[in-house]
């Protein structure tokens, strides 16, 4: 991670501190934390998740035109994907069905499996950017699933 610059670094690492604070309370604080800790966890994935596609889509938007109306068509769509994905792991709460751990095991999924959007955009990411999202996709994705497992 050295070569990430200072502040994206720190901030992203300070990024998976609500997920392990979470984590921390659903296995060993109280057992009326458990509800809520659930809650925010969830919360946290989601909205980290929808966050991480707001990035995709600038990252596309800065793009050089002629890369944007030729080759990004599949960035676009990458980039609204985990607002989507986020919403539906809410709706089982929403309507009454088992939640949140199958939920939490979506949105630790999705996490990993963005990886693979920020390995494919390449040059349009920063040269850092691998180095950074691996550490904390794999942090986060980690974290949300060991919350449903608790």
């Amino acid at each position: 991670m050295g070569s990430i610059p200072t502040l994206p670094r720190l901030l992203g690492l300070a990024g998976l501190l609500p997920q392990i604070a979470c984590v921390a309370v659903l296995y060993a604080g109280p057992a009326e934390w458990r509800d809520p800790a659930q809650a925010v966890a969830f919360a946290y994935a989601a909205l980290i998740l929808s966050f991480l596609g707001g990035t995709w889509w600038g990252i596309a938007a800065t793009a050089p035109a002629a890369e944007r109306r030729h080759t990004l068509g599949w960035v676009w769509i990458a980039a609204v994907t985990p607002s989507l994905v986020a919403l539906a792991c809410f709706l089982p709460w929403v309507l009454g069905w088992q939640w949140p751990e199958p939920s939490l095991v979506m949105l630790g999924g999705a996490l990993l499996v963005s990886l693979g959007v920020d390995a494919r955009l390449g040059a349009l990411a920063p040269r850092w950017w691998m180095a950074l999202r691996v550490p904390l996709s794999v942090g986060l994705g980690l974290a949300t699933a060991a919350a449903a497992l608790a």
